[in-house]
């Protein structure tokens, strides 16, 4: 499927903003499932520096300084990407055990390190509480496969929860969230790392946007679509002498009870990836003046030829 994606982020500043400096997570990456065939970030008024770098994450960030006063400001992304369904055919019944993944990631002397296990501890957005090992354990039961339990937890979000536009904001905690069973995708996504990481297991926030179908007769409206956030969880290798090894991410999204490998389906788009929203977040930055300030943010995610 080959999507475009134009994600436009405007601020207007009262008083004029001195001066500035920019992060931004725009720019997708190639990856298994998705090729990107172009991709852009623009921005007005011009800054005096603009440069881009790959993260710890393996994201692509794009660092800009404004040295003139300004009263608005434009970020504008735009990428082609050619996604593809990469399902790798895994049986979820046949994944380990929940408990030999939490064990194999537990320290002991001559452990083995994998990449995945800085996905799990507590981080700015994601707190390791008990309520959430509660909730987890309700799908995680004795010897269930991992995966098998994941898809459980992300099916029982998405029926038990209620999305609700604005009904939290961003410094909203997560079991806040949990306790209101209440709010947005990043809520969502937010409850599934933290319940999966208070029992052990890896997991990663996964930044990006999917294609929205508008209803029959409906046209699609320009700019109305918004980001997207889901989750990814690591799945181990059995081994035949029955231990584990490395192994692959598996992505999940609460807000749509959709799973697979790489990517929920040919229909995401891949942005970013950390330990939660604060390593990903799209636009922060610092600025000089501008004490009160609106941003607007529009974003179209369409089927191009």
């Amino acid at each position: 499927m080959l999507l475009e994606i134009i994600h436009d982020t405007h601020y207007s500043y009262d008083p004029n903003v001195e001066i500035a400096q920019h992060l931004t997570h725009l720019k997708p990456a190639t990856s298994q499932t998705q090729t990107i065939l172009k991709t852009q970030v623009v921005v007005d008024p011009k800054p005096a520096w603009q440069e881009e770098h790959i993260d710890s994450y393996g994201n692509i960030c794009t660092f800009f300084s404004l040295q003139n006063r300004h009263s608005e400001l434009l970020i504008s992304a735009k990428s082609f990407v050619q996604t593809q369904d990469q399902q790798m055919g895994i049986n979820p019944s046949a994944t380990p055990r929940w408990e030999d993944v939490r064990e194999y990631f537990r320290y002991h002397s001559k452990t083995h390190w994998d990449p995945a296990s800085e996905f799990l501890f507590t981080s700015p957005f994601v707190v390791l509480r008990q309520e959430f090992i509660d909730f987890a354990k309700m799908s995680f039961t004795n010897s269930k496969p991992i995966l098998e339990a994941a898809i459980a937890l992300t099916e029982r979000i998405y029926t038990e929860f209620h999305y609700v536009s604005k009904s939290t904001d961003i410094d909203t905690p997560a079991h806040e969230a949990l306790a209101k069973r209440e709010g947005v995708c990043q809520d969502f996504a937010h409850i599934l790392i933290a319940s999966l990481r208070s029992i052990g297991l890896p997991a990663k926030y996964i930044s990006g946007y999917i294609l929205t179908n508008p209803p029959p007769g409906k046209p699609r409206l320009i700019g109305s679509d918004a980001s997207h956030a889901w989750v990814s969880i690591y799945i181990p290798q059995s081994n035949s002498d029955g231990t584990l090894s490395q192994g692959v991410w598996c992505d999940l999204d609460p807000t749509n009870n959709r799973w697979g490998y790489g990517s929920p389906g040919e229909d995401y788009v891949h942005l970013a990836q950390g330990r939660d929203y604060s390593d990903v977040s799209p636009v922060r930055g610092v600025i000089h003046g501008g004490a009160d300030h609106v941003m607007k943010v529009a974003v179209t995610v369409q089927p191009t030829q």
